[in-house]
């Protein structure tokens, strides 16, 4: 890019910055919002869809894990690399039509599977677009907020997506133990939000920060002008841009830039921290129900213990909207692990439903609290140029970690018990908090300098 065209970049990048709030519509951030809704519906939904899954299907266990956490999260880390990597050389927007398309091709045939074979490839179908759509939104929403309020804008877009994983165990409660075909039901409902999504989102513009990278300085100038008119309209005053010296390199192979100073220590951190992160986190999700089940709980029991706990979701992200952007992102990460740990140890003691239920809000409340502050740290914490090729390595590599917990906490348990099963995926959550703490200081910070 030529001198004058980075110095006409970094102005538009100035004026981005300088406006206070969200100036996009915010019916915006309720259609961005859809793509973590069906992000967690899916992660979620497999878990309560399947024993009736495995009794219809006539699978084993292993079988069964296989198809919910294998295959699947197979597809999530491919879906999250591809994708990731063509979106920042092809755009935001457009891979994210991509995303809501395969989630939706997917959670339709997730409902028609007949058997163990088309079960599996409309898992991984569904993997691909989920691991992509869970990249591409953090990323999205980060490139198009305010600096100040870049972590109370993004926790607002995942309160929406939140609500997937806290409705699901009531959806689940209604459909999988009362009809044959309940579990089918619930594959539709996640495939009808994907299109609902897909429908909206031609509204959206693209992220002007990656139109600037792109040499596109036109094209983002016009969405900031629309911005500017929409902030001034609701009576915010606009500061005087200052525009600063950023790099606007890109180049084929976005992946490479990953793997230089500050991002290659930055890479180690967040794939450690996501690793751990998700063995507890695919752990409880993947495995709960079904091992509550063979402790002898009845399960309709096991759903409803689930569903009551995952108020803490909402309350998790609500809690999320204070402290976003007043407390440094890691800080609030060791928090939120540290409640997980005695949410775990709580269900290990398996003590009485009431004592499960109250394990499974602390679960779900640190879950609220954790997920969008994390995604949001990970995906600010890479340039540009390599956004979602960066978020897709954290996420994706931190991903095998997913399936080292589902399919390791049913034979530790069978190994040891029930409570160092537990106890042991509640260490690896605060671990994951620890690991945070070698992260760059982004609260409040502007993309560009934290990506210095």
């Amino acid at each position: 890019m030529s001198a004058e065209g980075a110095r006409r970049g970094a102005e538009v990048l100035a004026r981005l910055d300088r406006i206070p709030e969200w100036s996009l519509p915010y019916s915006y951030l309720a259609i961005v919002g859809l793509g973590y809704f069906f992000v967690f519906y899916d992660i979620t939904d497999i878990g309560f869809g399947l024993p009736a899954i495995a009794v219809q299907m006539h699978l084993t266990g292993d079988e069964g894990l296989f198809v919910a956490l294998a295959v699947g999260l197979l597809g999530y880390i491919l879906g999250s690399f591809v994708i990731g990597t063509f979106s920042d050389r092809h755009g935001r927007l457009r891979m994210l039509l991509v995303t809501f398309a395969l989630v939706a091709l997917g959670s339709f045939g997730d409902a028609v599977a007949t058997d163990l074979f088309t079960l599996s490839l409309w898992r991984f179908v569904t993997g691909v677009g989920v691991g992509a759509g869970l990249n591409l939104v953090s990323t999205y929403v980060g490139e198009l907020s305010p600096a100040a309020r870049r972590g109370r804008i993004s926790v607002l877009t995942f309160l929406i997506g939140i609500l997937g994983q806290a409705v699901t165990p009531f959806v689940a409660l209604a459909l999988v133990p009362t009809f044959e075909v309940g579990w089918r039901l619930l594959f539709v409902i996640g495939g009808a939000v994907a299109v609902v999504g897909l429908a909206l989102q031609s509204r959206l513009p693209e992220s002007p920060r990656w139109l600037v990278m792109r040499g596109r300085s036109d094209e983002a100038d016009a969405i900031v002008r629309r911005m500017e008119s929409t902030a001034r309209g609701r009576g915010e005053a606009l500061a005087e841009p200052r525009p600063s010296e950023v790099s606007l390199e890109h180049g084929r192979f976005p992946t490479r830039y990953l793997f230089r100073r500050p991002y290659a220590s930055r890479l180690a951190v967040f794939v450690a921290m996501w690793f751990l992160w998700y063995v507890g986190n695919y752990a409880f999700l993947g495995d709960a129900a079904t091992l509550y089940a063979a402790q002898g709980i009845a399960i309709g029991s096991s759903i409803l213990y689930l569903a009551v706990g995952a108020v803490g979701y909402p309350v998790g992200a609500l809690l999320m909207l204070a402290a976003a952007d007043r407390v440094e992102r890691y800080r609030l990460i060791v928090v939120a692990t540290a409640i997980w740990f005695l949410g775990m140890l709580l269900i290990g003691t398996l003590a009485s439903g009431l004592v499960l239920t109250a394990g499974s809000f602390l679960a779900s409340l640190s879950l609220g609290m954790y997920l969008q502050v994390a995604y949001t740290y990970t995906a600010e914490s890479f340039p540009t140029r390599a956004r979602t090729s960066g978020f897709a390595w954290s996420d994706g590599l931190g991903h095998l970690g997913g399936a080292v917990g589902a399919l390791g906490l049913p034979a530790l348990i069978a190994a040891t018990s029930f409570f160092a099963g537990f106890t042991t995926v509640g260490v690896t959550g605060l671990a994951a908090g620890a690991i945070a703490i070698f992260g760059p200081r982004a609260t409040g910070r502007r993309l560009e300098r934290i990506s210095q």
